[in-house]
């Protein structure tokens, strides 16, 4: 049975969801979700996982993101992007590159962000866009985000529309609205702001470079093996085939060192436990002096240790 990650480089105009759709049928099973939704508009790295990778997206979905981005000061939108109809506009003539520059100061590091009302956020039961277009005024409640980098490459002025156009990179935590960020930019400098492109150059250590279009994965369906996947995602340890038959049967095993992490594992972040042959036999979480699998992985049946969940389609920003 086929299992891993697929790396897709999501095109625009397609909803994450459409994605998924597309894989299943590539892959020839149900059994595909994502893991961090990106809106219609944006395009860049949607990471897949099939069959049994779809165990890993819960983990996938809280590491941090990286996006490239054009933010358009001086229009405000609906939607807080291109895709709605602008709401006010302002001259932008006297806001100067150094305002510009202070004010993605302010907005990095830890800060409170309200997302756009738009998003797929749930108001007592119903998506905050579904609410919105039913015509309801919907204000969402600030939550916690780290922007770890908001760099500025360039700064355009466009006469024409007494506009201007920032194309900026921003690292950020998971939750992070990217239109919410040019939305701030844009009020905080009193003209307005509204994002124009999207494109997600990383998700964790997932990146661009790796993704693969639609139309070449149709051509030859590139999948990155549950090993490789976990490898790359979570600290490693290297089991004894003692250790190995053990933890397969779900008990536990003495305490080990990890690499890649000082800290010791837990449910949340788990280390990914390795055969002597290099499978992925289980996930750990570190309980005094034992380890214990948080997450089993079967050989050759896909079956995984009581209470484990698979998730379809999870994650957002």
């Amino acid at each position: 049975m086929l299992s891993g990650l697929v790396i897709v480089d999501k095109p625009q105009g397609w909803t994450s969801h459409d994605v998924v759709g597309r894989m299943r049928r590539l892959a020839g099973t149900r059994k595909v979700g994502h893991a961090g939704t990106l809106d219609p508009m944006a395009t860049g790295v949607l990471v897949v996982g099939i069959n049994k990778a779809t165990r890993l997206l819960t983990y996938i979905v809280g590491t941090s993101k990286t996006y490239t981005a054009t933010i358009r000061l001086g229009q405000s939108t609906v939607t807080d992007d291109a895709e709605g109809e602008v709401t006010a506009t302002a001259g932008t003539s006297g806001v100067s590159e150094q305002a510009i520059h202070d004010g993605v100061a302010a907005l990095t590091g830890n800060i409170q962000q309200v997302p756009s009302s738009v998003s797929a956020i749930k108001v007592n039961g119903e998506r905050a866009y579904a609410r919105v277009r039913s015509g309801e005024d919907v204000t969402l409640a600030a939550r916690p985000v780290t922007i770890h980098r908001f760099e500025v490459h360039a700064i355009r002025r466009n006469p024409e529309t007494d506009t201007v156009d920032v194309e900026v990179t921003v690292e950020c935590s998971s939750g992070t609205y990217i239109r919410a960020l040019a939305r701030d930019l844009g009020n905080a400098l009193g003209v307005g702001g509204h994002l124009t492109a999207l494109r997600r150059t990383h998700v964790g250590p997932y990146s661009l470079e790796q993704a693969r279009t639609l139309e070449q994965l149709a051509e030859e369906l590139n999948v990155l093996e549950m090993s490789q996947a976990a490898r790359a995602l979570m600290p490693n340890r290297e089991l004894t085939a003692e250790e190995t038959t053990e933890i397969s049967f779900g008990r536990r095993i003495a305490a080990g060192a990890a690499t890649g992490s000082a800290e010791a594992a837990t449910a949340e972040h788990p280390a990914a436990a390795f055969a002597p042959d290099g499978s992925l036999v289980a996930l750990l979480a570190d309980a005094g002096s034992f380890a214990k699998p948080v997450l089993v992985f079967a050989p050759g049946n896909g079956n995984s240790t009581p209470g484990s969940s698979t998730p379809g389609s999870v994650g957002e920003g």
